[in-house]
């Protein structure tokens, strides 16, 4: 191992599995390995993760990939990235004691705390100095539940990360990066600095949020008895990567004005960059989410799904006839579909809509099912559907741009489904350029800790020397099928988005529901 050089190892600790790798310097997927991420039901705080489980995966993971041969020395590491799922987070006390269960960003448990905080500002400039619009996601309304509950768990406590959480293990030292502090409602990010008159505002004290630092900045060393037990050099440097998602873009090259990834997994993701400036009232209006980039001097847009690929997974379940429908048959299914669009109308709102409408209280639907249609038919309109709404997030953003987005950057797991990129390929209009790794994220925190260590000056270095962007499958859209796919999302898809979200908010249908 020692002959590729200086290594790098990253973690993702992400909302289904924990995942840790170790790179060469050129970005060489060396070893990976991962574990399910566990879900636990609290009584007191719902669906969560437990913090010593959580630990105890990335610890796992850590001897899994940075283990020499017995007798020898550590491997030549020389830095530590750690990335991770957003908006989770948990309170750890002074005495280094997690106090609360890792809460969830998809847990509702704040809705009425993010409705509150809401209230209490003016949307547009709380969206100006935060790039947010308030949510039950973030930290600051899940502060807000906690305090009503139990006031003595936020007494001399910190808000940590689940990214946050494991360098706070692996080193002692409490801190996070920008693109997660962001992510609490709390943060500005046109100032780079907690927002300490709006904290105080909700009786919170600012000291709840650790030091916040550019991503990739080395949080601290590993300490001595983590270092031994988990196989590392002595002291090598652990810094917070920061979003996950943001630090896939950075692996996948999408670093530059025009340049887009799109992340394709449970949950899809659009994320792009934008020069840094002042955020504007026509920023608010497209519905994206902004935040300070990992690479210096930028912002991204962000705009995604919670239910792309779970759109996929679901509808799985419901056809397996009581057991899973296996991936292989997904594949032999949407093989024998006809190539033209079903003509079926899909919408992805399992768990709500986002940008560029956001609705917490919009459904999925079908329409315009008939009877000549089957399996095939419906697996390939979730997947239109996927493709429809990720449009309309291509389109917002192309505006806040100002500029056409006419090729994307994809990765993820749902990069293997062919069918699917050629579906987002005609629908859009877009190229699709397959990333070589589906562990973008893995590498973009890899990198971002090798800039940290010394190992590369900057993320133009750093991208270079890993070679990020070149050598990729294109993936081209059908001009006819573009086409076909275009008036249906525009007579169709978007014309009926209005009409349907009226019928969710609507008392009768709330009511009708649930019964």
């Amino acid at each position: 191992m020692s002959g590729f050089g200086t290594l790098l190892l990253s973690l993702d600790i992400g909302t289904t599995h924990c995942k840790a790798a170790l790179f060469d310097e050129r970005g060489a997927l060396l070893r990976m390995a991962k574990r399910e991420t566990v879900r636990i039901r609290d009584g007191a705080f719902g669906e969560c993760y437990d913090p010593e489980a959580l630990w105890a995966a990335a610890a796992g993971l850590i001897r899994e990939v940075a283990g020499a041969a017995a007798g020898q020395e550590p491997l030549p590491i020389a830095a530590i990235g750690i990335d991770g799922m957003a908006e989770t987070g948990l309170l750890v006390g002074a005495d280094g004691a997690a106090r609360t269960p890792l809460l969830p960003w998809f847990s509702r448990i704040a809705d009425a705390q993010a409705a509150r905080i809401e209230a209490e500002g003016d949307a547009f400039e709380r969206f100006a100095a935060t790039g947010l619009r308030s949510s039950y996601k973030y930290g600051l309304a899940k502060l807000l539940w906690l305090r009503e509950r139990a006031p003595e768990l936020l007494s001399g406590a910190r808000w940590l990360s689940a990214a946050d959480y494991v360098a706070y293990r692996l080193t002692g030292a409490a801190g996070t990066d920008y693109t997660l502090a962001a992510r609490t409602f709390a943060f500005r990010i046109d100032r780079k600095m907690w927002d300490a008159p709006w904290i105080r505002h909700f009786g919170l004290d600012p000291g709840l949020f650790p030091e916040a630092r550019p991503s990739g900045a080395s949080l601290a060393g590993a300490r001595a008895d983590a270092a031994r037990a988990l196989g590392l050099p002595a002291g090598v440097p652990v810094a917070v990567a920061g979003h996950d998602h943001v630090c896939a873009a950075l692996a996948a090259g999408a670093t530059a004005p025009g340049r887009i990834m799109d992340s394709m997994g449970t949950a899809e993701t659009l994320v792009g960059m934008l020069p840094e400036r002042p955020l504007t009232r026509a920023d608010l209006a497209s519905g994206l989410s902004f935040g300070l980039h990992a690479v210096p001097g930028a912002l991204f847009w962000m705009g995604g799904i919670s239910a792309s690929g779970g759109s996929v997974e679901w509808l799985r379940d419901a056809l397996g006839g009581g057991a899973r429908l296996e991936y292989g048959d997904v594949l032999r299914l949407l093989a024998d579909a006809p190539a033209e669009p079903t003509g079926i109308l899909y919408y992805p709102y399992l768990a709500g809509a986002g940008a560029p409408q956001p609705d917490s209280a919009a459904r999925a639907a079908f329409i315009g099912l008939a009877e000549g249609h089957g399996r095939a038919e419906l697996l390939k309109a979730v997947l239109e559907g996927t493709a429809n709404e990720m449009e309309s997030i291509r389109r917002a953003a192309q505006t806040v741009a100002g500029a056409p987005i006419a090729a994307a950057t994809v990765v993820g797991g749902g990069t293997r489904n062919p069918y699917w990129l050629q579906i987002k390929a005609d629908v859009s209009g877009c190229t699709l350029h397959v990333a070589e790794t589906e562990e973008a994220a893995l590498l973009g925190a890899a990198l971002l800790a090798g800039i940290a260590a010394g190992v590369y000056r900057d993320a133009a270095e750093a991208q270079a020397a890993a070679s990020v962007g070149r050598d990729m499958r294109a993936v081209g859209p059908d001009p006819d099928r573009h086409e076909a796919y275009r008036r249906l999302y525009e007579e169709g898809y978007m014309a009926l988005q209005q009409p349907l979200r009226l019928l969710y908010r609507s008392m009768a249908f709330r009511t009708w529901t649930a019964l």
